[in-house]
């Protein structure tokens, strides 16, 4: 089914979901559905009911369909689409493929390595695996832009490690991790390489056959389709244990009846995807981005502190901190804004980002911090209205407070 992809221009009007509400800046969190998206997935909800498994007529739209989706999510990273498996949730693609490679591994106590700054679907399904299956856990450092070292990882592997786990892109940062040159270490020592571009894929362009990845991680509400929805990009060859055992579907790594409206979904946004890459959607929100950027350190001369590597980082995100104020703080204070920080708050008391803390940002430059991620939806004049609020709400907050009172 043919669907029409949304052009966000200037004037062209907003999102339905965010027509009326706070400007948004947090779509590394989630991205609200294409229009294009929903319209073709309903169908898969409605008319097309039938199992994509079964031997007659109703099953016939559903098995084209995932058909075309597997295709469509293989060409956004190059890949060939057997080698594409849909999975409930990124969290899940993560799971098979590290779990996954230990169990199929066949060493007693397997060697694994990832990274500080990885999302806890990574860091926790390690420490799972330490903790039931014996697994040797390397956990690599970071520099201050939050990227980590070749020679780091040269060092690291060993002759009994199976699997290195390093992301794409920082959701907190934007940081891109030199993938290229890390899974090429990891394949040079008999190491699979697993790498999770949830917040990579349809904000860059992703070559599998560059990258040298045997695993990757895909996830729809990243890219403007429905939660609910992920794939992992399995190479052939690479040989798993299943994540859900049963009636044999997705290559028999994860039985179930698949969700045909979902899979569409993700399939029609990896197409719009890679259409807007093409016409230069990285480019447009990059200057959005530096526009922001250079209107808050211009207004608050001094105070405006860039998180993480000022090139080399996903052309949406921006993650500043600005002295003598907190970012919940900053947020709380203006409401007109959706935006995020990476600090936690328990029972009251705020903890800086574990990202930010790693790459060694003292503590009250990490409570400070705040996320500015932008996407499909945002204008030139969201950016100046966001940049104002910012300014003006920060002024207001910094009267009077010095960043040392945060320490």
């Amino acid at each position: 089914m043919s669907t029409p992809a949304f052009q966000p221009q200037p004037g062209g009007g907003p999102h339905p979901a965010l027509a009326g509400g706070p400007i948004y800046l947090d779509y590394n969190a989630t991205t609200p559905v294409d229009p294009g998206v929903l319209e073709a997935a309903l169908p898969y909800l409605s008319t097309h009911f039938g199992n994509p498994s079964s031997g007659h007529r109703y099953a016939d739209a559903p098995h084209r369909a995932l058909a075309v989706a597997r295709a469509q999510v293989a060409a956004l990273i190059g890949a060939r689409a057997p080698e594409i498996v849909f999975t409930a949730s990124g969290s899940e693609a993560n799971l098979l493929a590290l779990r996954g490679v230990v169990l199929a591994s066949g060493h007693p106590r397997p060697h694994v390595i990832t990274q500080i700054t990885e999302h806890p679907a990574v860091l926790e399904t390690c420490r799972a695996l330490q903790r039931l299956h014996g697994v040797r856990l390397t956990v690599l450092p970071v520099d201050g832009d939050g990227l980590v070292a070749p020679t780091a990882l040269a060092e690291a592997l060993r002759p009994d490690t199976v699997l290195v786990s390093v992301m794409a892109a920082n959701n907190e940062t934007g940081a891109l991790q030199p993938v290229a040159r890390l899974a090429a270490l990891a394949r040079r020592h008999g190491a699979l390489f697993h790498c999770d571009a949830a917040q990579a894929a349809g904000k860059i362009p992703l070559d599998i056959a560059e990258l040298g990845a045997d695993l990757l991680t895909v996830v729809g509400h990243k890219m403007y389709a429905p939660k609910g929805i992920a794939a992992l990009y399995v190479r052939e060859g690479v040989t798993l244990e299943p994540v859900v055992y049963g009636g044999g579907q997705e290559r028999g790594l994860r039985a179930g009846t698949e969700n045909v409206a979902l899979a569409v979904a993700l399939g029609t946004a990896a197409r719009l995807a890679a259409e807007h890459l093409a016409d230069g959607a990285a480019t447009r929100l990059a200057a959005l981005r530096d526009s922001l950027h250079r209107r808050l350190a211009g207004a608050l001369p001094g105070r405006v502190h860039l998180n993480g590597p000022g090139t080399g980082r996903l052309p949406n995100t921006l993650n500043v901190s600005i002295d003598g104020v907190l970012g919940h703080e900053l947020l709380a204070a203006a409401p007109g804004l959706a935006a995020s920080t990476g600090s936690a708050c328990h029972s009251g008391a705020h903890t800086p980002s574990p990202v930010l803390t790693a790459m060694g940002l003292v503590r009250s430059r990490a409570l400070g911090a705040v996320r500015l991620s932008l996407g499909r939806w945002s204008t030139p004049a969201d950016i100046e209205t966001a940049a104002t609020t910012l300014i003006e709400t920060a002024a207001t907050l910094g009267k009077g407070t010095s960043a040392s009172s945060h320490e």
